[in-house]
């Protein structure tokens, strides 16, 4: 069966067996990014409604579902109310999830939600996400003479993201080549074109030397991008939008 045949079937497996509705469902991984190695697998997830009952329930309901993890498929999913609470905390991971180019389920109610999306959205919280990703694989995974060719892009990509949204004042795109073409500077990208090749062509766990001088970029980049967080305001949010939407969610269930 076709990948993307199966990863639907799954999806109706799961509104089935949970009584659920699922309004949005998309990949979220290397796929999506544009940089899946041979053997990546498929990083599905969603965001579904419950019936309006189960919110009104004394003892609360999961608000996550767990369907599948094994070799070729990862699939996960955010309940509406999970989804709409991180939403008012910015959480990037919500914004890449709803911009994701590979889309296996999407309605009318999730147009609702992506509508939603830009008055939620927090500079200083995003950066701080991105910078985060950034340095975490960037210490523990690029400092050795041999490492893991994915992990140059699992750092890369933060970092281009960031400065997207220092240059765009907006969400980032979850696609690497759209980042590249648009945020890396001129001089590095034969470096990173190379290296986007080898990646695509190597296993998961495969290994190459440290390239020094995607180090050094990456050195100077995590010092700017910590510079300009740090001198960005808070902002401020309101829960009256996303209760309204929330309860919009609910008419139909």
């Amino acid at each position: 069966m076709e990948m993307e045949a199966r990863i639907k079937e799954e999806l109706n497996k799961i509104e089935a067996a949970e009584d659920v509705r699922i309004i949005w469902s998309a990949e979220s991984g290397s796929r999506a990014w544009g940089f899946a190695s041979p053997d990546s697998d498929y990083d599905v997830r969603f965001i579904y409604v419950r019936n309006r009952k189960d919110y009104l329930r004394l003892n609360p309901v999961r608000d996550v579902i767990e369907w599948q993890l094994d070799e070729v498929l990862d699939i996960s999913g955010w309940d509406i109310r999970k989804a709409l609470q991180l939403l008012y905390k910015s959480n990037p991971t919500l914004f890449e999830w709803c911009n994701s180019p590979i889309v296996y389920r999407e309605t009318e109610e999730a147009q609702w939600l992506k509508d939603m999306l830009p008055q939620y959205f927090s500079m200083k919280k995003s950066l701080y996400h991105y910078l985060s990703m950034a340095k975490s694989n960037y210490h523990k995974y690029l400092q050795g003479e041999e490492v893991r060719l994915k992990k140059y892009f699992y750092v890369l990509r933060p970092i281009l993201a960031a400065q997207w949204i220092l240059d765009k004042k907006c969400a980032p795109p979850m696609q690497f080549a759209t980042l590249v073409d648009t945020e890396l500077e001129e001089a590095m990208k034969p470096q990173v074109s190379r290296l986007l090749v080898m990646k695509k062509n190597t296993p998961e766990m495969g290994t190459a030397p440290k390239i020094e001088e995607i180090n050094r970029y990456i050195d100077r980049k995590l010092e700017e991008i910590q510079s300009a967080a740090e001198a960005l305001g808070n902002t401020e949010t309101e829960w009256d939008a996303l209760n309204e939407l929330f309860l919009r969610m609910l008419a139909g269930r």
